[in-house]
């Protein structure tokens, strides 16, 4: 059966008839855990307590369904007015479960005493790794009335701004293309040409995406700013974190040094890609690259390769059936039960995720596939984090998901399988173009990403202090010319290019996450090369412990 691109099937998720009854059922179990309050004492029996957490566990996973159904039928279309609507209430309830459920985690945290806790850990199962981490951020909790206020506040507050940006720049539509024959076209067509043969349509794309972009910088600095001021009044002021970043290192288990290392190590070998890229503008027959030519294919003389949605998930498959068949498996779940919406759709969120909700639900993929290779190595990308998922779908809710460093690494070998693949399958004069892309990407995922992360910690200074967007875009465009060290020429209007990563927006502090997943992936990989079949059960067993 030959596979084209198309949304996804949320009737196995929620149906629209049940919703309400799903959303009932929400309610009804979060009323019931809340009646446990007086029931919990740090003397009670183990048996007790893992009642607790099994309950714990199933409000969870149907919060989690409910709530994961609205996201992917906004993410579908950012535009629906229905499904903005469903979003905000669907956001709502999931404060309202969190506040039912606040004094169990408060309990947990400074209620019960170290033996205790370690008595009623030992027949918590996997979740005693959850219970640890609760209460190693137990001084960063603050009082009951105090927790609530935030849950609820967030609805309407910082979610909400991240809300009012995705559905601001989902509606742009960009014309770009060559002399004569430019088009309207969605961010991911736009994209797609950075990486074309013609330098002319590369810069004619980005200063596009630069421009429309640029044309609301006001606006779109200013939710960042006020996504930043929020950041930090809860998680410094108020929770007593060392620093805006030290709140996501302590969420994906990591100490400040080891983060600093990271970046520091990043930061000073920065002149690997730069003579990457002296290199390739030879190749190219350049003096030297302008930032509008960093993904610039080597062959350009070659006719460019299509993809089709077909091949494209086969290849991926494949690739991953090599190395573990049961790992294909995992991923071929996802178009069996049509849980890929791979279609380019006005409104629809751009770029890729892989969303999962609960162990006994096959994960969710978003992409927008315009036919290119990059494309597929992204479908790759997206299926690791999938294939991650399933593989610890044995664990618990509380624990299925690995940190997002972990995270990132799955999805990375994934890519790396894809690559090795690849090479096998062409002639040695596209194997040399795919590996320059490759490269190309490392750069993307590694550099670029821990020079993200830089600029945030950066950013968040200054913003506490009142800087303007116009000083952010000067600090951002320092952090370019370092990360390049003239071996790229840089024109001025990069200089706004950060108000475009809608990471910076949704998840402060996640991109160094790929930074550390790549470079581990190729670490893994490494091994793998050298090991062969027998590191492959070492490598499952690591998606299958996923954040236990």
């Amino acid at each position: 059966m030959r596979l084209e691109p198309g949304g996804w099937d949320l009737s196995s998720l929620v149906g629209e008839p049940d919703l309400e009854e799903r959303v009932s059922l929400v309610k009804s179990l979060a009323e019931s855990f809340g009646q446990l309050r007086e029931s919990m004492t740090p003397e009670m029996p183990s048996a007790d307590f893992v009642r607790v957490l099994r309950r714990l566990e199933r409000l969870m996973e149907e919060t989690s369904m409910v709530a994961g159904y609205a996201s992917l039928r906004y993410a579908a279309n950012t535009q629906s007015d229905a499904a903005t609507s469903l979003l905000t209430r669907m956001r709502k309830l999931r404060a309202d479960v969190s506040n039912r459920v606040l004094f169990f985690d408060l309990w947990w945290k400074r209620a019960v005493d170290e033996e205790n806790a370690q008595r009623l850990m030992r027949d918590a199962g996997d979740v005693a790794g959850h219970l640890r981490h609760m209460r190693l951020v137990a001084s960063h909790t603050l009082s009951e009335p105090e927790e609530k206020l935030i849950n609820t506040l967030d609805v309407t507050g910082a979610s909400a701004l991240v809300k009012i940006y995705d559905k601001i720049t989902s509606s742009y539509v960009y014309r770009a293309g060559s002399r004569g024959k430019k088009r309207c076209m969605t961010r991911e067509e736009l994209t797609g040409l950075f990486r074309g043969k013609d330098p002319g349509v590369r810069q004619v794309a980005y200063d596009a995406l630069l421009a429309r972009f640029g044309k609301d910088k006001g606006v779109l600095g200013e939710i960042y700013q006020n996504s930043v001021l929020n950041w930090r009044g809860e998680e410094v002021v108020l929770r007593g974190y060392d620093g805006p970043i030290s709140a996501r290192n302590v969420a994906n288990d990591i100490d400040d040094v080891t983060v600093e290392s990271l970046l520091r190590v990043c930061r000073s070998n920065a002149s690997v890609f730069g003579e990457f890229f002296s290199h390739k503008a030879r190749m190219l027959g350049l003096e030297r690259l302008r930032r509008y030519d960093l993904y610039a294919p080597v062959d350009a003389a070659a006719k460019e390769r299509r993809y089709s949605y077909d091949r494209s998930v086969k290849l991926v498959l494949n690739s991953l059936a090599k190395f573990s068949p049961d790992l294909s498996r995992l991923a071929r779940n996802l178009f069996d039960q049509g849980h890929v919406d791979s279609s380019v759709r006005a409104g629809k969120r751009e770029g890729a995720f892989c969303s999962t909700l609960s162990p006994r639900v096959v994960p969710f993929v978003l992409l927008n596939f315009t036919g290119k290779l990059q494309d597929a190595f992204t479908l790759a990308h997206e299926l690791g984090h999938a294939v991650h998922s399933q593989a610890a779908s044995e664990r618990s809710i509380l624990v299925q998901h690995a940190s997002l460093p972990l995270a990132e690494t799955a999805s990375t070998f994934s890519e790396l399988l894809l690559y090795e693949h690849m090479t096998e399958i062409i002639s040695e004069e596209e194997e040399k173009g795919i590996l320059a892309g490759k490269i190309d990407d490392l750069y993307a995922t590694i550099l670029r990403q821990s020079f993200f992360t830089l600029f945030e910690i950066e950013a968040h200074e200054q913003i506490a202090s009142g800087a303007t967007v116009d000083e952010l875009s000067r600090t951002y465009m320092n952090g370019l010319r370092e990360q390049f060290g003239g071996s790229v020429d840089i024109s001025d209007n990069f200089a706004r290019e950060w108000i475009c990563i809608p990471h910076f927006y949704h998840d402060p502090f996640y991109c160094y996450s790929y930074s550390f997943g790549n470079l581990l992936a190729l670490s893994l990989f490494e091994r793998y090369k050298k090991e062969g079949r027998d590191f492959v059960p070492s490598y499952v067993e690591i998606l299958a412990v996923g954040g236990s």
